[in-house]
């Protein structure tokens, strides 16, 4: 696929340094409240919510959509090699859904104990400001939305965010295990990276575009077992299917619950922030579930599930957002399955089939089950541990969704 191989990175590459260099020598580390003016720090927000500016002209036709997004994990100490990481350069590639004539992004330090400093940013090259500033400190437990960047966004191509950080404070707020390779550049050269760094969100201004689809989901939708650099999770294939119609943003976190904080803040505490929240979401797609069931402590009980699950649809349907939820797969073979932890799966998918729970059912389960041993994976979508999907796993799941019921009228709030 041609345009998944995106040439944004190669462009960066070559023209960052030099436009990180003369933006850099114009900018101050200045700090901005919610208001915009100086010297005050950016307050920090509930963690479980994202503000969006619109921040389009009055008379645009278009919408503020999210084209991607990441939901942040965890804070890590960035050190490498025992190397001094101040004035370091992050090039986080992420791959777009949607393309637009604009953009903005959202850089959080939900997890940072220090003021986060951004000294220099750029979409593709193109300088990004922050109520009018190029630099920005962001507080710690906070995030910010970033001015629009006029810069022409591709459809289903790499995209480069480029942050300069000239201190090395931290923790670092990241999603690991990315699926992606993106860059980080110090004083002992250029090193590759599958985490992103502190970008949790890219949003298009798109004229054509219906609204945003919002995966939520575990290791399954973040595509644990899928090739490097292919986007060949089942979101990424729903979104190549959707041929522009609406985006797809990927909230899937490897090893998520729904009742218990674990790899990430549970799915019931990031619903909000990560989901309700995403710029332009008109329908929600929840695909979780096999954590709870298969993860210490497990959860025994699969009316909890099912109960949880209801609560997060709602949740959106307070938002006026269509809810689409999907079955467990099987795992037998895994190392944590038993007879009895499969039966749970079982009947929490009995659930989910009955109705009353979501708009909508995927049937994951179904899909990808062994006919002929149905607690395990097909072995043609076994990557080889037996919990996870290959590419052509993926690619079932993906290419399994039902379009029709992904669609809603209802309107996109974030119109301008």
């Amino acid at each position: 696929m041609p345009r998944r191989q995106g040439y944004a990175l190669l462009i960066a590459l070559v023209a960052g340094t030099a436009a990180l260099a003369a933006g850099v020598a114009s900018a101050g580390s200045l700090l901005f409240s919610g208001s915009g003016t100086r010297s005050q720090q950016v307050a920090a927000p509930d963690p479980r919510s994202v503000a969006r500016t619109p921040a389009a002209p009055a008379h645009s036709t278009g919408l503020w959509l999210g084209t991607w997004a990441a939901a942040p994990t965890t804070g890590v100490i960035d050190t490498y090699n025992g190397s001094d990481l101040t004035r370091r350069t992050i090039r986080n590639v992420v791959h777009t859904s949607i393309g637009g004539d604009a953009a903005r992004i959202t850089l959080s330090n939900l997890f940072g104990t220090h003021p986060l400093v951004v000294d220099h940013a750029t979409v593709n090259t193109r300088p990004v400001t922050f109520r009018g500033a190029a630099a920005v400190t962001v507080a710690a437990g906070a995030q910010i939305v970033s001015d629009p960047v006029l810069v022409p966004v591709a459809a289903d191509a790499d995209l480069v965010v480029t942050l300069r950080t000239p201190t090395a404070e931290g923790p670092v707020t990241i999603h690991p295990g990315t699926h992606q390779t993106s860059y980080v550049e110090d004083g002992r050269g250029t090193r590759r990276t599958t985490d992103w760094r502190y970008l949790t969100a890219v949003d298009v201004h798109n004229e054509t575009a219906t609204g945003t689809i919002a995966v939520i989901g575990d290791s399954l939708t973040a595509g644990t077992g899928s090739t490097l650099d292919a986007n060949s999770r089942w979101p990424d294939v729903l979104a190549d299917r959707l041929s522009g119609r609406y985006a797809v943003v990927n909230a899937g976190i490897a090893g998520n619950r729904i009742l218990r904080d674990g790899r990430g803040v549970r799915a019931s505490a990031r619903f909000d922030r990560d989901v309700l929240d995403v710029a332009g979401v008109k329908t929600v797609v929840v695909a979780l579930g096999i954590n709870d069931v298969q993860q210490f402590p497990q959860e025994t009980d699969p009316q909890r599930i099912a109960d949880a699950l209801r609560s997060m649809t709602q949740r959106a349907h307070a938002r006026g957002l269509r809810v689409v939820g999907a079955t467990l797969m099987p795992y037998e073979g895994f190392r944590t399955w038993t007879p009895a932890r499969n039966a749970v799966r079982e009947q929490v998918n009995e659930l989910i089939r009955a109705g009353g729970i979501f708009d909508s059912v995927i049937d994951f389960d179904k899909a990808a089950r062994d006919p002929y041993r149905p607690s395990r994976l097909l072995p043609a979508y076994d990557c080889g541990d037996h919990l996870h999907l290959n590419d052509t796993g993926y690619q079932r799941l993906g290419s399994l969704v039902d379009l029709a019921a992904l669609q809603h009228d209802r309107p996109v709030s974030d119109q301008l």
